[in-house]
């Protein structure tokens, strides 16, 4: 049984840095995000071992015209844990809690590799795919709460 839960922004840099970020310093897998305020970092264990993380902080998109919005960032589940739908149930706790807090819109800037995957959560593509250095190609998700 997966246990879904709030966890500490020093508890997702493994993940981030062994899933998203591999071939980038540790360091670099600190987002200048993980303490802002209304910010929080979800994390998903299984037997007592996290295995998927993500974090949310308070950031507006300007081609969005409320000024309710949550970005998604880091989202990353270990390879030998996928398929157990722990990135979903992080997404579902992540969003009751913004919709508890009256934010209307949740986005994120995903890789174009996982742009079903999100699509599946609910996300819509925004605009058109861009290069993030150094991490490549990704797109705008957007989802409506």
């Amino acid at each position: 049984m997966i246990e879904i839960r709030k966890i500490e922004p020093e508890m997702t840099y493994s993940i981030r840095h062994s899933v998203l970020r591999p071939h980038q310093l540790i360091d670099e897998c600190k987002y200048e995000t993980d303490y802002g305020a209304g910010a929080f970092h979800v994390g998903a264990f299984y037997q007592r071992k996290l295995i998927s993380i993500a974090s949310f902080c308070i950031e507006k998109n300007p081609d969005f015209s409320t000024e309710m919005q949550y970005r998604l960032r880091g989202m990353a589940t270990l390879e030998e844990f996928r398929k157990l739908g722990a990135g979903k149930s992080l997404i579902s706790l992540a969003e009751s809690l913004i919709k508890g807090q009256g934010f209307d819109l949740l986005w994120c800037k995903g890789r174009t590799s996982v742009q079903d995957y999100y699509s599946k959560l609910g996300f819509e593509v925004h605009g058109e795919v861009f290069d993030y250095p150094p991490i490549g190609p990704h797109i705008i998700m957007v989802k409506h709460l």
